[in-house]
């Protein structure tokens, strides 16, 4: 059966985190030594409060007054000024996942939010790991010899009526060619969907040109067309 990977496959487990009363250098130190760009802000019970990221910081540092500053402080300047601890820099209320989210549950969620990582909960709400972005991405850097065997194996092989000899499949850098014979037709844009799906697919295609294009066999063998797809749309 086809499954993406989990958060709990991607995630980082060791986490630095800060208190609500940790101080603003105290937090710029942790993140200049631990060479990232954020902390989730936890309470006493290592629940996840907010998160301060670079961002929340540098707020702060352009409110400041700058005398020989030709852009005016931004809105908010004085507010921004004054925030001296975590609790007055995050951003609140912290977007959780669990670890158990599938990778595009949670590619989503950022997407669908504007933000850049997510803290990972367990079961009680406890912190359990950090997913960011670039950990999201890295089911691109699959191996395509794995990316094919995944089409082949649970993909044309579950598609009843499909048959894998049948379909020639390609992979480099994560962009699949199909090629041969899908039959009957109303099982092509089942079998691309479920190819798209696969961790790693940049993108899906049939081939066309002078070599033997993915071919659509309709009720009339001497009618057949080849297409191709790239992110979900017919071309």
């Amino acid at each position: 059966m086809l499954t993406h990977r989990t958060v709990r496959d991607v995630m980082t487990r060791d986490v630095v985190r800060v208190a609500p009363a940790t101080g603003f250098r105290a937090i710029v130190e942790l993140l200049q030594e631990h060479g990232i760009t954020a902390v989730p802000v936890v309470d006493e019970d290592d629940r996840p409060l907010g998160i301060v990221s670079e961002a929340d910081l540098l707020r702060t540092q352009s409110a400041q007054e700058d005398p020989a500053g030709l852009q005016p402080p931004p809105a908010g300047g004085p507010d921004s000024a004054g925030a001296a601890t975590a609790q007055q820099l995050m951003t609140s209320p912290a977007v959780c996942v669990e670890p158990g989210s599938t990778v595009v549950a949670a590619a989503r969620l950022m997407s669908g939010r504007h933000i850049k990582r997510l803290p990972v909960v367990d079961e009680e709400g406890r912190l359990a790991g950090l997913v960011s972005r670039g950990d999201l991405l890295k089911v691109f850097l699959r191996d395509d010899r794995a990316i094919r065997q995944d089409i082949v194996e649970e993909v044309l092989s579950h598609v009843e009526g499909v048959s894998p000899a049948a379909v020639g499949v390609e992979v480099a850098q994560g962009r699949v060619v199909l090629s041969g014979t899908i039959e009957p037709p109303y099982l092509v844009p089942v079998v691309l969907r479920l190819c798209r799906s696969v961790d790693g697919v940049v993108s899906v295609s049939g081939r066309t040109g002078p070599a033997p294009g993915l071919t659509f066999v309709t009720t009339h063998p001497e009618q057949h067309r080849n297409t191709e797809v790239r992110h979900g749309n017919h071309v």
